[in-house]
């Protein structure tokens, strides 16, 4: 390697050392990674400072030491706005990324580069530089994210990585050998098989830990979110369950079904407790009322019935519908309810008296969704014509989306996902919510052997791997 003449200033941001590059041919860097390799260094400033020809590319590593890149984990949504403006900068420039992977792999070597690059490899990452077969073998990763790169056929013996997110991320044909893998995040949402027919309606426990659906094979099944699979499944209805709603408590599971019959269900025992009958036709809609004391059901006989969850008995029916009863939601506050049906009006009912407060009307077809704001004021409904239209509870008025105020109340229906009100009473035909937008993790054909793969939650993921199509060379070795 020829020596550097060019004086080396220290720079006070990545983007800075980066531009140095220009000063040094970048196949040198290979040629650096071999030398330390092949003499066992461990700490390479301590090594480079031995060699004058080394100086200019020494004082550059040993200023990415110091700088902020190589403290922090810059993947995160704060460090947004800087990574975009080094993408920007450096996407096109082939020295600087060679760089930058120079600083991924010299984490295999010495362990002070660490944090540097981690946060290379992310910005190699959101740079969509092709990373596929390539070898990173040793190389040791923390606090980054890895999300949707294709990694195909790429070496990554004996790698460490700690708290990275791998969602995503395409290892097919890569191999795996002696790694050790630890509080690894894969945010992939699992498939739930076991219906066998249309699922009509979805709900969340209380705590976010159990998802009941009803379907139309007539049963009731209950999974573990945690680890995807089937925890119960609960038969009793004589037809489609339509709808289903968890207590305020979590401890009884309410089901409406095209049987007329409303069940009331013990979530541990999985047994029914109740069976509510008056209802004349299909019970298309159920939900429970805050203090989780009363049940209200909507039906095609176009009527809504309150029932004492208590003692099972029908306390009211309220009237005024013209047909189908789709959807019936309680306010926060549970004073009012909101339902509506396929006669494009949506009704306000006082649930102290009983009595019909108001008529919405505005939508051009039937309203199949109806969900109030956090605060109770405003209220969000779902229709056939296609339209998504906010209510102010106050004036019965639709609030136009030229009102100054109009994205501000759209904002709060931005629930968590486990709120039971927000999936309740899912409609086949229309799209309820996008959950995921990552692409699913893939590791067909690719090899792993011995190694420890676990998650942020300590679950071994080697099962999880194994359904992905990974080949565990240790299993062979056995037979």
């Amino acid at each position: 390697m020829k020596e550097i003449k060019q004086v080396y200033n220290r720079k006070e941001d990545l983007y800075q050392v980066l531009n140095q590059t220009k000063y040094f041919d970048g196949s040198y860097l290979n040629e650096l990674l071999s030398m330390l390799r092949n003499k066992k260094i461990t700490n390479c400033l301590e090594c480079f400072k031995n060699y004058t020809q080394f100086q200019f590319i020494t004082s550059m590593i040993k200023n990415v030491s110091e700088i902020e890149f190589n403290k922090k984990n810059y993947s995160t949504e704060n460090h947004d706005q800087m990574r975009k403006g080094l993408k920007k900068q450096i996407s096109y420039d082939q020295q600087m990324i060679e760089f930058v992977k120079f600083l991924v792999r010299l984490t295999a070597i010495d362990e002070r580069f660490i944090q540097s690059g981690s946060n290379a490899l992310n910005l190699l990452v959101e740079m969509k530089v092709d990373l596929r077969e390539q070898s990173f073998e040793n190389i040791r990763n923390r606090d980054t994210s890895l999300v949707g790169e294709n990694f195909v056929r790429c070496n990554f013996n004996g790698s460490e990585f700690d708290n990275v997110d791998i969602s995503g991320m395409n290892l097919n044909q890569a191999q795996l050998f002696n790694c050790q893998w630890k509080n690894i995040k894969i945010h992939e949402l699992n498939k739930l098989d076991g219906h066998s027919s249309t699922i009509y309606s979805i709900c969340y426990s209380p705590d976010g830990t159990i998802l009941a659906s009803g379907s139309a094979d007539k049963s009731i099944r209950l999974w573990d979110v945690k680890i995807g699979q089937q925890i119960a499944k609960l038969d009793g209805h004589q037809h489609e369950v339509h709808s289903i709603s968890y207590s305020p408590d979590g401890i009884t599971l309410a089901s409406g079904s095209f049987d007329k019959s409303i069940r009331l269900w013990d979530v541990m025992t999985a047994q029914e407790k109740t069976k509510l009958d008056g209802h004349q036709y299909e019970v298309h809609s159920i939900c429970y009322s805050p203090d989780g004391t009363t049940l209200a059901t909507g039906s095609s006989d176009y009527s809504i019935r309150l029932w004492d969850v208590k003692t099972g008995q029908q306390r009211a029916k309220l009237d005024g519908h013209s047909d189908y009863v789709r959807t019936i939601c309680y306010s926060p506050d549970g004073t009012t309810l909101a339902s509506d049906n396929d006669d494009k009006s949506i009704r306000l009912w006082d649930v102290k008296t009983e009595q019909q407060k108001a008529k919405l009307d505005g939508h051009s077809s039937a309203v199949y969704s109806v969900n109030f704001s956090p605060d109770g004021n405003t209220l969000a409904s779902g229709s056939y014509d296609s339209s998504i239209r906010l209510w102010n509870i106050k004036t019965s008025k639709e609030i136009l989306q030229s009102d100054s105020s109009y994205k501000g109340l759209l904002a709060q229906f931005n629930k968590p996902l486990h709120s039971n009100s927000f999936l309740q009473n899912v409609n086949p035909d229309l799209t309820i919510l996008k959950i995921c937008q990552n692409p699913l993790f893939e590791a067909s054909g690719t090899l792993i052997l011995q190694g420890k793969f676990i998650n942020h939650q300590g679950n071994d993921l080697k099962p999880q791997f194994k359904s992905k199509g990974i080949c565990f060379l240790e299993d062979f070795k056995q037979k």
